[in-house]
C-alpha cells in the first residue's frame, strides 16, 4: 500500500479528513504536526495514537513535527473536558516537556535519513508576540459565532462549571501555531484526536484567510474500549508512559488484561503488527483450540517493548514469571517490589517472623484463617514459601530466607500470594 490515508483508514485511525485532496497531497512527502501539551510529567496511552501515526507517517516517507506545548498548556484545552484544567506555573510546565520529549524518542526515528522528527516549543513563537498585536492581526479573522458553535465550548456554556475565557481563547493560539508551523517550517497537515475538530478546522480556516496556501486536517478515534468507556484508565488512574509512573510490568500487565473484545482494535491502532497477523489472531480467538491470553500477550510484548524498549519487556516479563502462581522461577527484591504493587502484602518486625512457624506466620499475615487449615494446606502440598513447596508441617522461617535483605513471599495453592516486607524493629 502506497497511501498512507488509505493504510491509517485501514487500521481504523481515521475518523475525518477536512478534504478528499489530502489523499492526492500525501502521494508526495509532506510535513505533518501533532500538538501535545504539558500538562503532566508524562504522556498517557490516549497518546499514544497520535505519536502512532506520527510513525506511520515517518514510515511513508512524511516528515513528523511534534509541537510540545509550552505556551498552550499554560491555558489548557477544553477539549473533552467538563472542568478547568488547574494552571500550572511555567517551571512546572517546563519540566514537563523535557520530560515527555523522551516518549517521542522512543517510537519515532530521529536517525531517519529523509524524515527526521522536528520536535518544536510554540513558546517559542508565543512569547515574543505581543497581545495587541496578535488580537489585531490574528483575533479579527475569528467570529464568536463559530467559536461558540465548537463542541468543546458548547458543552461547557451549558455545564455548571462554565467555560473561562481563557480556555475560550485557546483555539485562536493552536490555529495559529498551524499558521506560524506552515509559514516557517512548511507544515501542511495537522492531525489530532475527533475531539480536536473544531480546533483543527479553525487552523485550516486561519491560514486560508491569512492567505497562505492550502492545508489540512485529520482527526482518529479517541481510544475507546468496546463497551464505550475511555481507554488506558485503570482502577488507579491513567496508564502512563513514564516508566517511574508505571513500570514496565505494570504496563505489560494492563494490556495481558484487557477484554478479547478489544484486541484486535488495540493491535491495530496502537502497534504496528501487519494485518495479516492480526486477522489470524482474530480467527485463532474463535477456534476451540485457542490459548485464552494468547492474543493479549503478544500485544503486551509489541507495546512494551516499543514504549520501554527490550530492557524495559524483559523486566516485565521476569517479574510476571516471578508473580505467577506456582512458578519456581528465581526471585529477587526488584521482582518483588514490583510484584508487591500487584498483591495483597504487609509489613512486619523480623521477631514475628524469622525463625517463627510457617503455621502461625501464614495466619498472623491473613493468608489463611486458622492454623488448623495451614497445617491441611501443608499436608494437601499446597504451600509455597519463597515460590519452594512446604512440606513440614513445623517448618520454622529461616533466619537468612530474606530476599534482598528485606521481602519473604508466601503462597496458598497456585492462586493465592502474599508479601511480606521485614523490618526490624515494629512498625
Amino acid at each position: 500500500m502506497s497511501n498512507i490515508i488509505e493504510c491509517l483508514k485501514e487500521r481504523g485511525l481515521v475518523d475525518a479528513i477536512t478534504s478528499e485532496e489530502l489523499i492526492k497531497l500525501v502521494e508526495k512527502p509532506i510535513k505533518v504536526y501533532c500538538g501535545f501539551d504539558p500538562t503532566a510529567d508524562s504522556l498517557h496511552i490516549g497518546n499514544l495514537v497520535g505519536i502512532i501515526i506520527l510513525k506511520w507517517f515517518q514510515k511513508f516517507g512524511h516528515t513528523p513535527v511534534v509541537i510540545l506545548g509550552g505556551a498552550t498548556g499554560r491555558i489548557g484545552d477544553p477539549s473533552g473536558k467538563s472542568v478547568e484544567r488547574p494552571l500550572l506555573d511555567a517551571s512546572t510546565i517546563t519540566y514537563n516537556v523535557t520530560r515527555i520529549r523522551r516518549h517521542f524518542e522512543a517510537v519515532l526515528d530521529f536517525f531517519h535519513s529523509k524524515a527526521r522528527p522536528i520536535v518544536l516549543n510554540n513558546d517559542e513563537w508565543f512569547s515574543s508576540i505581543q497581545l495587541i498585536d496578535f488580537l489585531r492581526d490574528v483575533g479579527k479573522h475569528f467570529r464568536l459565532g463559530n467559536m461558540l458553535s465548537k463542541e468543546s465550548v458548547k458543552s461547557r456554556l451549558n455545564s455548571e462549571e462554565g467555560i473561562s475565557f481563557t480556555e475560550f481563547t485557546y483555539q485562536l493560539l493552536q490555529s495559529y501555531d498551524f499558521y506560524h508551523l506552515h509559514t516557517e517550517h512548511g507544515v501542511s497537515l495537522q492531525i489530532g484526536g475527533s475531539d480536536q475538530w473544531g480546533n483543527i478546522t479553525e487552523g485550516v480556516d486561519l491560514v486560508r484567510k491569512l492567505k497562505s496556501g492550502p492545508v489540512y486536517g485529520l482527526t482518529f478515534p479517541l481510544l475507546t474500549r468496546s463497551d464505550g468507556k475511555k481507554f488506558g484508565k485503570s482502577e488507579s488512574g491513567a496508564i502512563w508512559l513514564a516508566a517511574d509512573r508505571c513500570s514496565p510490568y505494570e504496563f505489560y500487565q494492563y494490556f495481558v488484561r484487557i477484554p478479547d473484545a478489544d484486541v484486535s482494535k488495540m493491535m491495530r491502532v496502537l502497534t504496528f503488527m501487519d494485518l495479516e497477523e492480526i486477522r489470524e489472531y482474530e480467527v485463532s480467538m474463535q477456534g476451540s483450540n485457542y490459548i485464552p491470553n494468547t492474543a493479549q500477550k503478544r500485544l503486551a510484548e509489541e507495546l512494551t517493548r516499543l514504549i520501554h524498549g527490550e530492557e524495559g519487556l524483559a523486566k516485565a516479563l521476569k517479574v510476571t514469571e516471578g508473580a505467577a502462581p506456582g512458578t519456581d522461577a528465581a526471585l529477587d527484591a526488584e521482582t518483588l517490589r514490583e510484584i508487591a504493587k500487584d498483591m495483597p502484602s504487609i509489613e512486619l518486625p523480623s521477631s514475628e517472623v524469622l525463625g517463627q512457624k510457617f503455621v502461625d506466620v501464614s495466619v498472623k499475615i491473613g493468608l489463611l484463617s486458622s492454623k488448623g487449615e495451614a497445617v491441611r494446606l501443608i499436608e494437601n502440598s499446597g504451600a509455597y514459601f519463597n515460590n519452594q513447596k512446604i512440606s513440614d508441617v513445623n517448618f520454622r522461617l529461616p533466619e537468612d530466607s530474606l530476599i534482598g535483605g528485606e521481602f519473604l513471599l508466601f503462597g496458598s495453592g497456585k492462586k493465592k500470594k502474599m508479601l511480606v516486607k521485614v523490618v526490624k524493629k515494629s512498625p
